[in-house]
């Protein structure tokens, strides 16, 4: 996938509509999670069947889109159990999502983040 573990994931906690395309993903990310998306964070958005998925990211040089749709089943809502607060994830917990996997109820596994300089 994208980046490393340093790299923030945001989820959008509700559904989107998915005909959005790079601007119109860019304002909700600007307005509604008040993130500034060409801070090399990634940000997840999921219809409302949860059957597709869209990634923004800016690598630099401009903006990028992924698109991920099911064939069968739908995508999980790992948000839906969350804190009121932005939901975010790991690279690797969003790789897990995109591929499917079940992650209702879970439990962060991941270690926190280590300071070296301590």
């Amino acid at each position: 996938m994208i980046g490393s573990r340093a790299v923030q994931v945001h989820a959008r906690r509700v559904p989107t509509d998915l005909r959005l395309g790079f601007d119109g993903l860019y304002g909700i990310v600007r307005r509604e999670l008040g993130a500034d998306p060409r801070a090399g964070g990634l940000f997840l958005f999921v219809n409302k069947r949860r059957t597709s998925a869209k990634v923004l990211h800016w690598d630099g040089t401009g903006l990028c889109l992924y698109a991920k749709r099911l064939a069968r089943g739908c995508f999980s809502v790992p948000w839906l159990a969350a804190k009121p607060e932005a939901f975010r994830l790991t690279t690797a917990e969003l790789a897990l999502f995109l591929e499917g996997a079940r992650m209702e109820g879970t439990r962060p596994v991941s270690p926190t983040e280590v300071d070296f300089h301590a």
